[in-house]
């Protein structure tokens, strides 16, 4: 029997398109609540356009960081040494490249085609993105963790009837049986490969603290220019209710495949940030604010960098 060898190829513009549908819905969606909710958007607008210019600043230079921080994580998920400057440049136009394509495609193909041109095999490359993306879901849980104690009531998880959540354990558990036979072969070697690249950069103190510094540099500077825009607008809340708040609501965002999370986020920001007790129109100055020194002022410099970077055969 010979194979199909366009089966690959026709199964991922498929998950494309399928990706692209979901973004369109959700874009649509965003774009009626914005329209539902002019008023609030607008003065928000406004507001921002008088804020604290310090303050500004202070989140501005957070964002400018977290690239940087990026660059450590990237660096300390491999053995090798990649080029310092390069790195950087690759990790603020990946940036940019994921706000273009559906569910972080774009970062992750901007880096792995970096880690190539560095030498490294692409399913090392992979498993370098995976190590990366691995420790920093683990820091987001557990700065959560240290932050929902000092923030009591903050976070209110919805009210399950015990049924419902052994009806879905039970379906959870089903479906893992049943895909467990066909997906766990094909996916042991990379699972090892990852294992593998984890206890090795742990046997290195200094990529160990690379990784796990890194980001959590990127986590906090993060939620820092979420904080300072909060502060430049007046917003009522802590800091600590600010990074906790954001740190839910990105978590929550990144179930959605839009390109870096553009329409979730903000939704699910403004959502938090109301849910708190925050006026609405001072929610969607905070949102506003954040979205823009995180990604429409760097948009085209970083979609610059990367056109630089493809032709210097750098990616």
């Amino acid at each position: 029997m010979v194979p199909n060898v366009n089966a690959t190829p026709v199964l991922g513009r498929r998950g494309l398109y399928w990706q692209s549908g979901v973004c369109l819905v959700l874009l649509l969606g965003v774009g009626w609540l914005v329209r539902r909710h002019w008023p609030a958007v607008a003065h928000g607008a406004v507001r921002l356009a008088v804020a604290d210019q310090g303050w500004l600043l202070v989140a501005a230079v957070a964002a400018v960081g977290t690239w940087a921080s990026s660059a450590l994580a990237q660096q300390g998920a491999v053995t090798r040494r990649l080029p310092g400057g390069r790195l950087v440049a690759a990790q603020f136009a990946a940036s940019a490249a994921n706000h273009v394509l559906p569910a972080g495609l774009g970062a992750g193909a901007v880096n792995l085609r970096f880690l190539m041109r560095c030498g490294l095999p692409a399913g090392r490359g992979a498993s370098a993105l995976a190590v990366k993306a691995a420790a920093g879901a683990v820091v987001r849980l557990a700065l959560v963790a240290v932050l929902a104690p000092a923030c009591p009531g903050l976070l209110r998880l919805p009210h399950v009837s015990v049924a419902a959540l052994l009806a879905v354990s039970a379906a959870v558990v089903v479906v893992l049986v049943l895909l467990g036979a066909r997906v766990w072969p094909r996916c042991r070697g990379a699972v090892a490969a990852v294992t593998a690249d984890i206890r090795a950069l742990h046997a290195r103190p200094v990529r160990a603290a690379a990784l796990w510094g890194g980001s959590l540099a990127f986590a906090g500077l993060h939620a820092l220019v979420l904080i300072a825009v909060s502060r430049a607008v007046g917003l009522p809340l802590s800091p600590a209710r600010v990074a906790l708040l954001y740190l839910a609501a990105s978590g929550a965002a990144a179930l959605l495949p839009t390109p870096g999370g553009l329409g979730s986020l903000d939704a699910a920001l403004a959502l938090a940030l109301t849910a708190s007790g925050t006026p609405a129109a001072a929610a969607a100055s905070a949102v506003l604010g954040y979205r823009l020194l995180t990604v429409w002022l760097p948009l085209l410099p970083g979609l610059l960098v990367l056109g630089v970077l493809i032709r210097r055969r750098a990616l």
